[in-house]
């Protein structure tokens, strides 16, 4: 009898491991934080709405996240921190501000602004605990991000910063 349960119970965590797997949840290793997050299924309805919102973005020649050096040649020690406060600026002040004509696109908005919701309430959990440092560099790096936003209104900047939302995955996904 109780090696049914055992079996049971192995069974049950090993189609868990399998639903999570299948799900596409990224862990991701910030030093010592752990944060799960659901590239797939965020890269999945950005590229749904990718097209519609960057022909949204009438200045091309300015970007928020690529701008020299903003996210490039981050330390690994820096990298909790600045993911911390992405995604922070994402939730306050670009989600915030993506709002369209078009239900389809404002869901998809609604999608991946609730799966950054996730990932970011573990980032903080992290960061009250000090488990995620802000070094100068990584503070310097966030002032250019935000110092890039504040230099167009706020629609186009948040447009143009939903618009470059591939940037930030394709960084995150890199730690």
């Amino acid at each position: 009898m109780k090696g049914s349960h055992l079996f049971l119970c192995l069974f049950s965590v090993s189609c868990c491991s399998r639903l999570t797997s299948a799900l596409g949840s990224k862990v991701l290793h910030l030093g010592h934080c752990r944060v799960s997050l659901s590239s797939p299924e965020i890269r999945a309805g950005f590229n749904a709405i990718k097209a519609n919102i960057q022909a949204r973005d009438p200045i091309r020649t300015l970007s928020i996240l690529s701008h020299p050096h903003s996210l490039h040649k981050v330390k690994s020690s820096d990298r909790c921190c600045i993911t911390h406060h992405l995604l922070d600026f994402y939730m306050d002040k670009v989600f915030r501000h993506c709002k369209t004509e078009d239900p389809f696109i404002d869901r998809r908005i609604s999608s991946i602004a609730n799966s950054f919701l996730s990932a970011r309430r573990k980032l903080e959990q992290c960061h009250l605990q000090n488990q995620c440092a802000c070094g100068q560099e990584s503070r310097e790096k966030l002032t250019q991000v935000l110092a890039n936003y504040a230099a167009l209104n706020v629609t186009s900047a948040a447009i143009k910063s939903l618009g470059e939302l591939d940037i930030l995955l394709d960084w995150v996904e890199k730690s």
